[in-house]
């Protein structure tokens, strides 16, 4: 949409109750067109189903609802190719467009607006929005969770430490690290996709207390949800309530904190101190001073990203709590929060995406992060073991306690002790332990459902292969 000539108050659609133009000031603070043209499909889609509505209920003749559908019709291959010309009185998307109908059918354009509030305009052109915004967000997500299940499938079986507190805590499976992130992007997948589904249809709500011609509310709100959308029940709640807004950003929120935490896993993980991966070319920038820096940029701005979307939501709870019933000009601001949360998500799944294509993982240095003689993630292992025959878990986990001292003064693995001073810790030790104190042994031990066993991770990872419909081929960096 280009505009032409500066921005000034003006006249307008809606001055007719006042004298002389609107003050620059007010004028500037008031008008969110910048902000709302992003709703121009959205804003035509629903003046079409309104128009035709108003036709098939005689409220307009036949004739004129056709002048209208085909003059929005107009609009909208206008909008959509940019020679659409907004002009200094059109305070928002929705007069925009009404202004440019008017401008191309006469009279009939100021028809359009009969039994129609800009209240309930507003609100149906963002719960279109939204569903649309779900199916782009979410498949979005989709992309990501198979760059996983790509990464799984080719390096999974690579054993890595398991961290608690970041401190090394027990072998686990790469590829178990990697599912786990599978299975929290499917919550985030599912809360962005379903927030909006069964949603009733604002349209018709009139400004607040409905509208006084007969229209047919079921018929608009089928025309633009589906077969079984419903008009909402309630015009006040309608035109002023924005939790389903809300609850997209919420799940965009909470979408952004998994990725964030990715993006940290893939910080420490390329650090010279993990050394446990390695980004690609493409994917990694570098220093304005120091040429040696390979630096995960991509990574942290994950972190960042997540911190607009989740300060998006705080403005959307923020702009509601103190607002009395009824629509107020407060939720004007309401569409820049979303819309800045599905840019800033739409960046993150992207940069994602972009990186789990192309990455590369040290398995040796992987591995001897889980070896490291002063690391002793076997221990629970001889815990385990005692257990398993018949020792109190607790009695097991201080004779390992007293294992693990007598190895931090040898300055030697667990796995490294002679017998015998596994045998003054416990009696119950012999020599069958050391079969258990391997990596391998570890995670091939951890067969409860859940846990990082081998054939666990085969199974989910055969799971995900089909749910998301995933051909078994290499990622970059392999």
């Amino acid at each position: 949409m280009s505009e032409r000539g500066p921005v000034r108050g003006g006249k307008g659609l809606l001055r007719g109750r006042f004298s002389g133009e609107v003050h620059p000031a007010l004028d500037r603070i008031n008008r969110s067109l910048p902000v709302d043209v992003r709703l121009w499909r959205e804003d035509v889609d629903g003046s079409v189903a309104h128009a035709e509505m108003l036709g098939a209920r005689g409220i307009l003749s036949k004739a004129a609802a056709r002048r209208i559908v085909a003059g929005l019709r107009r609009v909208r291959r206008e909008l959509e190719s940019g020679t659409f010309v907004a002009k200094p009185g059109d305070e928002d998307v929705h007069m925009a467009v009404e202004r440019r109908l008017t401008e191309l059918v006469g009279p009939d354009g100021g028809r359009l607006h009969t039994a129609r509030s800009r209240n309930d305009q507003v609100a149906t052109d963002v719960w279109l929005y939204l569903g649309r915004a779900s199916a782009r967000a979410a498949a979005r997500v989709r992309d990501v969770q198979r760059a996983l299940v790509r990464l799984a499938r080719r390096d999974g079986d690579a054993i890595l430490p398991a961290y608690t507190h970041l401190q090394r805590g027990q072998p686990v499976l790469l590829g178990h690290h990697l599912l786990a992130y599978v299975e929290m992007l499917a919550r985030d997948h599912d809360r962005l996709l379903t927030v909006t589904i069964g949603r009733p249809c604002p349209l018709g709500s009139g400004a607040c207390t409905g509208v006084s011609y007969p229209i047919d509310r079921r018929r608009t709100a089928r025309a633009l949800g589906g077969p079984a959308t419903e008009p909402s029940a309630n015009s006040l709640d309608a035109v002023s309530s924005r939790d389903t807004l809300t609850e997209w950003v919420y799940a965009a929120a909470q979408a952004a904190v998994t990725l964030s935490r990715l993006g940290e896993d893939l910080v420490l993980w390329t650090t010279r101190e993990f050394g446990f991966a390695r980004l690609g070319d493409a994917v990694s920038t570098g220093s304005s001073i120091m040429p040696q820096k390979r630096n995960p940029d991509g990574a942290e701005l994950l972190r960042a990203k997540c911190a607009r979307v989740t300060g998006d939501l705080v403005t959307l709870l923020g702009l509601q709590k103190g607002l009395p019933l009824g629509y107020n000009k407060d939720l004007q601001e309401d569409k820049a929060a979303l819309f800045d949360a599905e840019d800033q998500l739409s960046a993150m799944l992207d940069v994602a995406r972009a990186m789990l294509e192309d990455v590369r993982f040290d398995r040796a240095r992987m591995r001897a992060a889980v070896t490291e003689a002063s690391g002793y993630l076997l221990a629970t292992e001889a815990a385990d073991w005692l257990a398993k025959r018949g020792v109190p878990f607790r009695e097991a986990h201080r004779a390992v306690g007293a294992l693990v001292r007598a190895a931090e003064e040898r300055h030697v693995a667990l796995e490294a002790l002679p017998l015998d001073v596994f045998r003054a810790a416990h009696p119950c030790f012999d020599r069958t332990v050391y079969r258990a104190l391997t990596p391998e042994a570890a995670v091939a031990a951890r067969t409860a459902v859940g846990g990082t066993a081998p054939e666990n991770v085969e199974r989910e990872l055969a799971r995900w292969e089909a749910h998301l419909d995933v051909r078994r081929r290499p990622a970059r960096g392999h």
